[in-house]
């Protein structure tokens, strides 16, 4: 597989992992769905959704089982993404209909740790993936682009790293499952 080049701005690299896939077993999370426009949609998600999310499970006694995440069911630069905001359980629960239970499914993932900006990670992540002869499960529906499982986990403590601009955050998204073979 052809590696990615690693990239600088300033004095800070910006791909920390080279990209990989990897095999990963289903994951149980509590998260909440939304819709949103883009521009607004990061202030809106870590200002009030996560705030939001972690208020409940510790209201519920609820420890995460993991890192949180932001889980996109949709993109749609120009109009309404699809998207949630998660974090692991050891156990599915019942939500109270604003916090639902989901699963990251299993499967064949590529991935990589960036620091920076979504589009640095992503970007890398699918050139990559696109000269390796890799398939994103992925789709057309009229609003956008749907996927599978397409996620970056938060990897950096914010109580360690208050700057999001320097948390490690990797990128990940489901490939298209192989036929079995016979």
């Amino acid at each position: 597989m052809t590696p990615v080049e690693m990239t600088m701005v300033g004095n800070t690299r910006t791909i920390v992992s080279k990209p990989r896939v990897y095999e990963r077993p289903d994951e149980h999370y509590m998260g909440i769905r939304t819709q949103t426009p883009f521009k607004g949609m990061f202030t809106m998600i870590d200002k009030h959704l996560f705030k939001e999310l972690r208020a409940w499970m510790k209201q519920e006694g609820i420890e995460p089982a993991g890192q949180p995440f932001f889980r996109y069911y949709v993109i749609n630069m120009e109009g309404e993404m699809d998207v949630e905001v998660g974090i692991p359980v050891a156990t599915a629960l019942p939500g109270n209909g604003r916090v639902c239970a989901g699963i990251l499914p299993g499967g064949r993932y590529a991935s990589l740790v960036y620091i920076g900006t979504g589009y640095t990670g992503s970007g890398a992540l699918t050139r990559w993936a696109i000269e390796n002869g890799l398939a994103f499960d992925q789709w057309d529906v009229p609003n956008g682009t749907a996927f599978r499982a397409r996620y970056e986990r938060y990897l950096t403590d914010p109580k360690i790293q208050p700057l999001k601009s320097k948390w490690e955050v990797e990128v990940a998204i489901k490939l298209v499952d192989e036929p079995e073979k016979k």
